[in-house]
């Protein structure tokens, strides 16, 4: 039996979608209908996703504080917000949750005006320029870490630890032993950047395997993620180096080979983090060096304090030093086995059914 409906609003990176993503999944096993709003760039993500139907609103990222800038952004927000509030009358939602990104602000905004119980997700130990924006029109805040920086003083009373909520496709491999490593036989390594992070993996890390002790490479099995342009200048290392790779520029299936993983290497944006903590799986981590706030560091330095994983700035990273990193790590299972298990240890696998429950509290607060 249906209960209601619910509207799930993110904006197009996998960064956003994927736990979006996962309440979805959540909110379906309990009988509610799920509408996902989002931007263009999403359809690579939600040609998937357990909505009833998506929508699209017009958006806008602030592209400069120039008069012109703020007013076509202003402009075009603006406009989403009317089209969002034709897309709330059509879709009726008992309550609509964001997941930040500037995709966000209008139907949001939106809801508020038709006064629809609105909660907001923040997945980074650093709360999101939307989300900080969003705060005050939330009637509930969601935090994946019990001490999120830059989260404005306002919401705090209506802050709810509840962790970042991870799909069904990580939840099942939650309890999947982290693969022994012994002194011969393969070794799994999987690499990944997302859109942002790709190029730099994909320049650093074949010069890095290149560099390693033949009997190391002969070992190695080794998935990366590049970009389209980069396959065949990286899938050409990869054969001269005589290392066994599989290279993509999307992986559908990652949390399963990441499951697989001895190490990964990766950036530190808050889904990958979050999945590796749930997966128990060590990982360097490299922040996105631009990345706004400076979460990606943020979430990168909590895992590496936990003992879970190893951070390095991405200009003190040299295809050399990351050579020795992985030597250093392949060569030492005792290290890489306590770090999995350090990295277990902060996986919240019951986030997602923590912020259903939220969910459903606002469904009858209308």
């Amino acid at each position: 039996m249906t209960k209601s409906r619910v509207m799930v609003a993110a904006g197009g990176t996998g960064g956003h979608l994927f736990p979006a993503f996962a309440l979805a999944e959540e909110l379906g096993r309990r009988g509610y209908e799920v509408d996902l709003v989002t931007e263009q760039r999403g359809e690579r993500y939600d040609t998937n996703f357990p909505a009833r139907k998506v929508y699209y609103v017009p958006s806008a990222t602030l592209g400069g504080r120039s008069p012109q800038a703020v007013a076509k952004t202003g402009l075009t927000l603006s406009r989403g917000v009317i089209s969002a509030l034709r897309m709330l009358g059509e879709a009726k939602p008992a309550a609509i949750v964001g997941f930040g990104g500037y995709p966000t602000i209008p139907p949001l905004i939106a809801a508020w005006l038709r006064r629809i119980p609105i909660a907001i997700h923040e997945q980074n130990a650093v709360m999101g320029r939307a989300n900080r924006l969003l705060a005050r029109f939330a009637t509930n805040v969601a935090l994946s870490f019990d001490v999120t920086r830059l989260l404005p003083e306002g919401a705090k009373a209506k802050a709810r630890l509840t962790g970042a909520p991870v799909r069904d496709a990580v939840l099942q491999l939650a309890s999947k032993p982290y693969p022994k490593l012994g002194a011969s036989g393969k070794v799994s390594l999987v690499v990944f950047g997302g859109s942002q992070g790709a190029q730099y993996f994909s320049d650093i890390v074949p010069d890095a395997v290149l560099a390693l002790p033949e009997d190391v490479r002969k070992r190695l099995s080794l998935v990366q993620q590049c970009r389209p342009e980069d396959l065949d200048r990286v899938s050409a290392i990869y054969a001269k180096a005589g290392v066994d790779g599989e290279l993509a520029s999307f992986f559908d299936d990652l949390p399963k080979r990441m499951s697989q993983a001895h190490l990964v290497i990766s950036r530190s944006g808050a889904s990958s983090v979050a999945e590796l903590a749930v997966l128990g799986r060590p990982a360097i981590l490299v922040p996105l060096p631009h990345a706004l706030d400076n979460d990606q560091l943020e979430n990168a330095t909590r895992l590496q304090q936990a003992g879970g994983a190893w951070c390095f700035p991405q200009a003190e990273l040299t295809s050399a030093r990351m050579a020795d990193e992985i030597i250093r790590l392949l060569r030492d299972p005792k290290a890489l086995g306590q770090a999995a298990e350090a990295a277990r240890s902060c996986g919240k696998a019951d986030a997602v059914e923590k912020l259903a429950d939220l969910v459903e509290e606002l469904t009858t607060r209308r």
